[in-house]
């Protein structure tokens, strides 16, 4: 009897774990790659046609206020392959690939394979993380049917990653495109020029031939009979792809499509009262992996810092989304932008990098060359120049009113009450997520491996980056203010490279009113930290102190520095008078070349006629 009992309870807990699976939903997340909402038809977009998207969203629900975090693709599957901020992490400049501790930091995939998925990737991975092969964490299996490979009742997790609408399909020839380059409607900061329409029409091409493979797709999953038990997820992985948009901050850059069908068998997680409908929550990129994990039922450990957007354990919805922008490739900035579904505050941490700086995959596309030389020959106004010239410590934008954020109303009095608020907002999200952005990427670097451990260990420890000190000193730093002029000088001689690297940011964005440093300033020529020494010399040239400068940027070019980006950077960003040493140098065969192709040195000297 006692046999029997024991029996028939096992039988029962084991039909009941196979209900319990069956209960739960396949998921199918269909992206696509550098397409912003701005280049899909249910989202108002005229310039390319995507009915398989528009259907999907009369099926499901259309999210208005979607955005990546990151606006490029390595940082942003950082953030997707773990539910953390690239900048928690340390992986949010391109292609950075540094080291976690996997053993605190785990992969989503990880655990719904844990909880019984097959789960995989036929795409892109590109997580831009150390210290792991990406594909250890996926079932095998690629392909747009991947699925079919799982085992019999196993419910399965896919993603399915379409290439054909990423940027490099905006390059080379542009002619004969299907769709016309006349009827393009172009971002208000593009000037109207026949290269920009052609390279539009020729993306435009390349949106409508991801839109078939998302049908082709669907419709693969409807003739293996999966569709009323699957959740379909179709977002872009950022936005783009135009000149200003991927990589960039701005609305064209992150704000993103997402449109969620859910099988009427699940109609109690519908986020509206009725497909068709559209949802207003505001949904960050970093929230998707903790919401597929919920609706899997499959464990969420205490890393993922997103908010569950669907399902039975939907969280409150965020007041504020935010993005980050560091190096892209061989090009340096520092930006960072909070924003609610209105209004959007910007804080450019480099401010003297103009945004349009010559990188060389954007100039892979004929509309970036062609933009860039009808602002060297004068033609350019307010608002399709501003991309070439320096920029403004912040920016604040109604986005509502101004999707294109080209009306900065960082000043307008009626306005400061909201920027206060997301200013403040910025730092608090920037203390918790121990934002690890507030060093020079190569000075981060450089400290971690001295202690011996991941980025991700050392900003989480105040004695080695005290977040605190570098924000304030970084705030005093942009704000230009020479009332605080004698603070940033005795800060020059701080102990800790960071503090001095700020001072040195300061006193530079001072200009004219910097010259009582000029003393601090060659002191700093000799500082232990090139970064240090690189703006210290360029802040010395424009106050008229170029002998020693110049002589201090030469040793650090031919004898070698450990920051080269930067010290390429700084040389670009000074212009004219850095123009002699980059020649002496190009001249002697030195220059190299970049990832992609043609390297800052070689740039300038093709620009210059050398």
């Amino acid at each position: 009897m006692k046999l029997c009992l024991t029996l028939a309870c096992a039988i029962f807990a084991c039909l009941l774990g196979s209900a319990e699976a069956a209960d739960r939903p396949n998921i199918l997340w269909i992206t696509s790659e550098d397409n912003g909402v701005s280049w899909i038809g249910c989202y108002g977009g005229v310039n390319s046609k995507t009915p398989a998207i528009d259907q999907l969203a009369k099926e499901g629900f259309r999210y208005t206020h979607c955005f990546d975090n990151a606006a490029v693709c390595a940082p942003t599957r950082s953030s997707w392959i773990t539910g953390m901020h690239a900048i928690s992490l340390g992986t949010q400049p391109m292609r950075s690939r540094n080291v976690i501790p996997h053993d605190v930091v785990k992969y989503y995939p990880d655990l719904l394979r844990e909880a019984g998925y097959f789960a995989t990737n036929g795409g892109k991975t590109d997580f831009n993380i150390g210290g792991r092969d990406d594909d250890a964490c996926w079932d095998p299996g690629r392909g747009s049917r991947a699925w079919r490979k799982r085992e019999a009742g196993q419910p399965f997790f896919s993603i399915v990653n379409i290439g054909v609408s990423h940027e490099s399909n905006a390059h080379g020839d542009n002619q004969n495109t299907k769709n016309d380059p006349a009827t393009m409607k172009l971002y208000s900061y593009h000037p109207d020029l026949p290269a920009i329409r052609r390279t539009y029409a020729k993306y435009a091409d390349a949106v409508e031939r991801m839109d078939a493979i998302v049908g082709e797709t669907i419709n693969q999953l409807k003739a293996d009979g999966l569709y009323e038990d699957t959740i379909v997820v179709y977002c872009s992985d950022h936005g783009g792809v135009m000149p200003r948009s991927k990589r960039f901050l701005y609305s064209s850059g992150i704000h993103c499509p997402m449109v969620v069908r859910i099988p009427e068998k699940w109609k109690q997680w519908w986020p509206a009262e009725k497909p068709g409908m559209t949802v207003d929550r505001l949904v960050s990129f970093v929230d998707m992996p903790k919401t597929w994990l919920s609706l899997a039922n499959a464990e969420i450990t205490e890393t993922f810092q997103g908010t569950i957007f669907l399902g039975d354990d939907i969280e409150p919805e965020p007041t504020y989304h935010l993005g980050f922008r560091e190096r892209a490739d061989e090009r340096l900035d520092h930006v960072r932008m909070i924003r609610d579904k209105q209004f959007a505050y910007y804080k450019n941490y480099y401010p003297f990098a103009p945004a349009g700086q010559h990188l060389a995959y954007i100039w892979k596309a004929e509309a970036a060359p062609a933009w860039e030389q009808h602002h060297r020959e004068g033609k350019t106004n307010e608002v399709t120049g501003r991309f070439f010239r320096a920029r403004v410590s912040e920016e604040f934008y109604d986005t509502d009113d101004d999707f294109d954020n080209v009306k900065n109303l960082i000043d307008q009095p009626e306005h400061q009450q909201k920027i206060a608020e997301l200013r403040s907002a910025m730092r608090q999200k920037q203390l918790e997520l121990f934002d690890s952005g507030l060093l020079p990427e190569q000075m981060r670097m450089r400290r971690a491996k001295e202690h011996d451990i991941t980025i991700y260990e050392m900003v989480r420890d105040p004695k080695l980056y005290p977040l605190e000190k570098y924000l304030d000193a970084a705030d005093m730093a942009l704000l230009r203010d020479k009332a605080n002029l004698d603070i940033l000088t005795r800060q020059m001689s701080d102990e800790d490279e960071g503090m001095r690297w700020w001072a040195s940011v300061g006193l530079h964005l001072m200009e004219d009113d910097a010259a009582p440093s000029i003393d601090a300033l060659k002191k700093a020529l000799d500082d232990e930290s090139d970064e240090v020494r690189m703006m210290s010399a360029w802040t010395l040239v424009k106050l008229g102190e170029e002998t020693e400068a110049m002589a201090c940027l030469r040793e650090l070019l031919f004898n070698g520095t450990n920051n080269q980006i930067m010290l390429e950077n700084v040389l670009d960003w000074m212009g004219e008078p850095a123009l002699p040493l980059i020649k002496e140098y190009v001249n002697k065969g030195l220059a190299k070349k970049g990832r992609y192709g043609i390297g800052i040195f070689q740039r300038i000297a093709e620009v210059e006629g050398w």
